[in-house]
């Protein structure tokens, strides 16, 4: 309904990032009625989910409505233009799976190069508790906290996990710099 005010003027494809590279993605211009309102669509291919190898086959015919639904479940307030469409013949004339949503949907965003550690301390809980919570709504809670129980080894056992992530990541570091300095591998540093 809300992209019916809306008119496609023109379509452009889109470089995109590492995760994805390979994927189709493009940004539609739309325009509302008075040329005064435009509204910028990023269109990404879905793809088969890397899961369903080991899994059974989605339960969705699409799966751009399976990124969308999960996307769906998991944020409490997703964006207003968020959906899917299928293309039965793309550009190379096979059929593609997309799923659509808003380039730029002006949400806020921390400065974290900008933070002090005090603050990048409260921003690193409050992503946390984000996280945690887009689990808790996708999973079955009941089921997650009778697993867990009222005592507290799971918390504690993260919390080891927490504390010893950075190391262990200090440490991988290290020894890729030794091997990239011995010649066991190739690496590119970027500088």
């Amino acid at each position: 309904m809300l992209l019916e005010e809306f008119e496609l003027r023109d379509v452009a494809r889109k470089a995109v990032g590492v995760g994805i590279v390979g994927t189709r993605a493009w940004i539609a211009l739309m325009m509302a009625r008075d040329n005064n309102d435009p509204l910028f669509l990023q269109i990404k291919e879905a793809e088969t989910s890397v899961l369903e190898p080991f899994l059974s086959p989605s339960k969705f015919p699409n799966h751009g409505q399976r990124v969308v639904t999960g996307q769906r479940l998991m944020q409490a307030t997703s964006d207003i233009f968020l959906g899917w469409l299928h293309v039965e013949a793309g550009v190379d004339g096979k059929p593609r799976d997309f799923y659509v949503r808003q380039l730029k949907d002006w949400k806020g965003s921390a400065l974290i190069e900008q933070m002090s550690p005090k603050a990048i301390a409260i921003y690193g809980k409050v992503c946390g508790w984000t996280l945690a919570r887009a689990h808790v709504r996708s999973g079955d809670r009941i089921a997650i906290a009778a697993y867990l129980g009222s005592s507290d080894p799971f918390d504690r056992a993260i919390l080891e996990f927490s504390n010893a992530y950075p190391h262990q990541t200090e440490r991988d570091y290290s020894e890729l710099v030794d091997a990239a300095k011995s010649g066991r591998i190739i690496a590119q540093t970027g500088l």
